[in-house]
């Protein structure tokens, strides 16, 4: 079963730390995204730019309407993923527990499925 892990950080976050620190942090999660691949469960991992360069999309009565980033109501992002296969949600829990981020942000485990699950 695959299993998504979402980092979700505040979105203020990235800044706060600076690029040098944001540089070390990046590289202890290439080096996390490294060991879950050699382990054999890694699918797919990937850092997201930050929300203030993000647009939403709403599309009412037919006609799309696009906001620009930052999103003034938005306390959190989501930061990056790791898409995982994994045998129970447990598993999935343990390794997201072994995540890095998981000290400075948090980690939203969820299972793939159909949208009517």
């Amino acid at each position: 079963m695959a299993y998504m892990l979402l980092i979700v950080e505040p979105v203020d976050q990235r800044d706060e730390r600076g690029e040098v620190a944001g540089r070390e942090v990046f590289a202890e999660m290439v080096r996390y995204r490294d060991t879950l691949n050699e382990r054999g469960v890694l699918i797919s991992a990937e850092s997201l730019a930050t929300a203030k360069k993000g647009k939403r999309l709403q599309v009412h009565d037919g006609k799309a309407r696009v906001v620009d980033g930052p999103f003034a109501e938005a306390k959190e992002m989501i930061g990056g993923f790791f898409l995982v296969d994994c045998e129970t949600q447990d598993e999935a829990l343990s390794l997201a527990a072994e995540c890095p981020a998981a000290r400075w942000c948090t980690i939203e485990v969820r299972k793939l499925a159909p949208c009517y699950e």
